[in-house]
């Protein structure tokens, strides 16, 4: 029985990994609910009434959430700044709470002192945060002068209780949170094979639904290596390492993709485009019998794909050491001609795809966990290990350039505080109007909305979201307001159930989290005594007034369109796609080292950033469904010029201490119409001028044929450069089309070869 429990409960912690990488949706919700906790703790045996312990526990929250910071000194800085400010809104709420003119136009003033704050980083935002939630605290709670030195004092044991947990019972480290991201990048590669290995075991009927898996895990391995990248300079001990973790997991991402895009092509009557990979009901290839001749193959593929899964996920020591260092070796011999089996030439590319992935397992393991066992090494694996050596003997710390920032109204941070402040205003006059004992709930649903938006179209949408989940919520609040009754401490036991699914679910569902928030409202004012359907009928009128208002003033008063945004997201996109495909390009035909690593973490960062940007335009209640698709397909295919331009950069990585990389002068000559093409669609993106034109002709490949029977022919990783370039011109040509760059095709040519995908 232990022998089957034991891998099946490792099976589901490690998916469970995989879904939370880090464990960071994990940790915050036990961080907040700790918080809360030990806070009502203390505050039931000081005999504190209701009222009292729930501003303890959202002080508590409120403490907990806000603060980002991944230092522990920086977060124990902004904990101790953070009890003044709350001390100094609570007072000022109670002071002003009879004065309903001054209070009002001092809440107004201080919402947009807290979004201006944002300005100065994280902790600027945890302060703003802060003042604004513990003055909306004073207002739910109807805080007084009378009262004010008992809340002041809640706030102190909120404020401590939350340090004790952050800092002692849920003690985090930056250090601690990158080994379990590494840990959950390790499941997620392991998880993308498996759905791999359905891939090449599906039926023609079920390739879609296959691929869709595969669609959906290369997804999630890709946000798994953005958020390690994002922890990379806080979390190592020096930028060596971090540019050392940074190269291993680029190339544990490109070996998994890559190797999806071989399986589907071997199953196929045809080279598989890698769009397919990328867009959602993309054409698929015409199936093909190349395996299905070749059961021996279809056996030794499934027997090495899941060998791969292990040589990831699986122990490199104890008992299974030795079992793990034989499937390496075996693997890794795939990047040797000679090992390769007798198959088709496209079967044969996966065997040499899961060669280069278990390349970049190796390294990854070495990365992670140090070195390892040597004596069982192939003479593949004693390759292998030495191009990793020398790869890491040379890498150097790189000088960072920092962008130019704008200033005035064009600063993001300036303009959400004007929009905010004009929004809550009129937040403030139509909720007086619905109700003059709760208007605070419509001011509270503008602020929401506001929050990491950056364009009219992600505030409606954000604004709809939040209205959906109040509408689910309040439902939910009724019922548990009649099962709940007068018992308080069940109350808040749900409470603090609903504040941890609140934080889990909140990265993956705003309407989820808004209906968790509403739900606990409805528990919160059972205790206090002031529950009714009525009170939360208002909660929905007053969010969608909230909504309302906020969504008037982000069209009305400085809009951000969101056409215009994209169109700045999508220039930088190409702009930081240009840098990396240029640099790669220089450094494989024999140009100086650059610094590829980092070009492609701000290609890969800027491309998530239009990602998100366009979800209003791809959103499902969107009217505008030729918009839709046209988003889709633009993002579709920058995904997949990205991957092909991270693999360009991973292989002129190899170029100064591989012994099959070299490099080829020619690969220039290919360079250059990719580039130009590029800088034509950024000059129409950026209205610079109207006029560019984009080239096209021959294939890439067929522009560095051999002219005579003397001159070089380009070698097999020279043909994958040029599949990879290839592709790119391709991709780069169907952004053309979309965004109204003109085409010019040369009215006569030779006749082309087709370039091998």
């Amino acid at each position: 029985m232990r022998t089957v429990t034991r891998p099946n409960r490792a099976a589901i912690w490690n998916r469970f990994v995989a879904s939370d990488p880090g464990l960071l949706r994990l940790m915050a919700g036990l961080r907040t609910v700790g918080a809360i906790a030990l806070t009502l703790a203390v505050l039931g045996m000081r005999g504190a009434g209701p009222s009292l312990m729930v501003s303890g526990a959202m002080t508590a929250m409120v403490a907990t959430f806000s603060i980002k910071e991944k230092h522990r000194g920086q977060q124990a800085v902004t904990l101790a700044l953070g009890l003044p400010v709350a001390v100094a809104a609570m007072s000022l709420g109670a002071v002003l709470s009879t004065h309903t003119l001054a209070g009002d136009v001092c809440f107004i003033a201080l919402i947009f002192v807290a979004v201006y704050c944002r300005r100065y980083g994280d902790r600027g935002t945890a302060l703003g945060l802060i003042a604004f939630q513990i003055y909306f605290l004073s207002l739910f709670g109807g805080a007084g002068y009378s009262t004010l030195a008992e809340l002041c004092a809640a706030l102190v044991v909120a404020f401590a209780c939350s340090a004790v947990v952050r800092f002692g019972v849920v003690a985090e480290s930056t250090e601690r949170v990158l080994k379990r991201l590494r840990k959950a990048f390790r499941a997620r590669v392991a998880q993308l094979v498996s759905v791999q290995i359905d891939l090449l075991d599906a039926d023609r009927d079920d390739v879609e639904k296959a691929l869709d898996d595969v669609r959906v895990h290369t997804a999630r391995l890709h946000e798994s290596a953005m958020m390690i990248q994002d922890r990379l300079d806080d979390g190592t001990s020096d930028s060596a390492s971090a540019s050392l973790l940074q190269r291993r997991v680029a190339e544990a991402e490109i070996a998994a993709e890559r190797l999806g895009i071989l399986i589907l092509t071997a199953r196929s009557a045809e080279q598989a485009d890698t769009l397919a990979l990328h867009l959602p009901h993309a054409p698929l290839p015409e199936p093909g019998d190349r395996l299905q001749q070749r059961d021996d193959t279809i056996a030794t593929l499934h027997r090495d794909l899941e060998a791969l899964r292990v040589l990831v996920a699986g122990p490199v020591t104890g008992e299974h050491g030795t079992g793990v260092a034989q499937l390496r070796n075996r693997l890794l011999g795939y990047r040797e001609e000679e090992n390769l089996p007798n198959a088709p030439a496209a079967v044969q590319d996966v065997f040499r795809g899961i060669g280069e992935a278990a390349r970049a397992a190796l390294g990854l393991r070495l990365a992670l966990d140090g070195p390892q066992d040597e004596s069982d090494d192939s003479p593949e694996t004693k390759r292998s290990r030495e191009e990793l050596d020398a790869e890491d003997a040379s890498i150097a710390a790189e000088e960072k350039h920092d962008d130019p920032r704008p200033t005035g109204l064009d600063r993001p941070t300036t303009r959400a505080a004007v929009q905010v402040s004009v929004g809550s205003s009129l937040a403030i006059v139509g909720g007086e109007l619905l109700s003059p004992q709760r208007w605070y709930w419509a001011v509270l649903t503008c602020w929401v909305v506001f929050l990491n938006t950056s364009s009219t179209g992600e505030i409606l949408v954000k604004g709809y979201r939040r209205l959906l989940g109040t509408v689910l919520g309040v439902i939910a609040g009724v019922i548990l307001a009649g099962v709940v009754g007068n018992h308080t401490w069940t109350a808040f036991a749900l409470v603090l159930l609903f504040i941890f699914a609140m934080y889990f679910t909140a990265p993956v569902s705003y309407v989820l989290m808004s209906f968790f928030v509403t739900a606990m409202l409805g528990l919160l004012y059972t205790v206090l005594n002031t529950y009714s359907p009525a009170v939360l009928v208002l909660r929905i009128e007053e969010t969608a007034l909230g909504a309302v208002c906020g969504m008037v003033a982000a069209v009305v008063v400085l809009p951000v369109q969101t056409d215009r945004r994209t169109d700045e997201l999508l220039a930088a996109v190409l702009v930081r796609l240009g840098d990396v495909t240029g640099a790669a390009v220089e450094q494989l035909s024999g140009g100086i080292a650059l610094d590829l690593l980092d070009r492609a973490r701000d290609l890969d960062t800027a491309l998530d950033n239009l990602r998100g940007s366009t979800k209003p335009l791809t959103h499902p209640i969107t009217p505008w469904r030729a918009r839709r698709q046209t988003a889709r397909y633009i993002v579709a295919l920058l995904e997949t010029c990205a991957y092909h331009a991270r693999s360009l950069a991973a292989t002129a990585e190899l170029l100064p201490y591989s012994k099959s990389v070299a490099a080829d002068p020619r690969l220039k000559l290919a360079g250059r119409r990719l580039s130009h093409n590029i800088d034509a669609l950024v000059a129409r993106v950026t209205r610079d001028t109207g006029d560019g034109v984009a080239e096209t002709g021959a294939s890439l490949a067929a522009m560095l044929e051999p002219q005579t029977p003397d001159s070089p022919r380009h070698d097999r990783v020279t043909g994958r450069v040029l599949r990879h370039l290839q592709r790119l011109d391709e991709g780069v040509i169907g952004l053309a089309r979309p965004l109204g760059v003109r085409i010019s095709t040369p009215a006569k040519k030779e006749p082309a070869r087709s370039a091998a995908r």
